[in-house]
């Protein structure tokens, strides 16, 4: 069963870029027809998808985040991050790291990791 561990800092300063990474177990980020997403949930809000990798490397980003977004992969450590630039307190969220059979997907999602982002 694939298992997803994120981590990262739990504090960020406003204007900063936000970085976290995703360790996978128990499958490879190379594996076909797979994607490796990122989605987060503000405070009193729903789950939005940030952005995926699929299996090749090719990246998708949500509309609304792909001017701040990145996301990359180390195969040889089967890791994938995310990049979010210029942050502000509204980018404060719990973000998770999962994979499905297309962006956004979830058949398998980490724990979260709680950011606040604050001076």
């Amino acid at each position: 069963q694939v298992q997803l561990q994120e981590s990262g800092p739990g504090l960020v300063k406003p204007s900063q870029t936000l970085s976290l990474t995703c360790t996978v177990s128990g499958g490879s980020i190379t594996r076909i027809y797979y994607f490796w997403s990122w989605l987060r949930q503000p405070p009193g809000k729903g789950l939005e998808w940030m952005g995926s990798i699929g299996s090749s490397g090719n990246t998708y980003y949500n509309p609304s985040l792909k001017s701040r977004t990145s996301i990359s992969r180390d195969t040889s450590k089967n890791q994938f991050t995310l990049q979010l630039s210029s942050v502000t307190p509204e980018d404060t969220a719990i973000y998770y790291c999962a994979t499905g059979p297309s962006p956004g997907v979830s058949d398998y999602r980490g724990q979260g990791t709680h950011v606040t982002v604050s001076s």
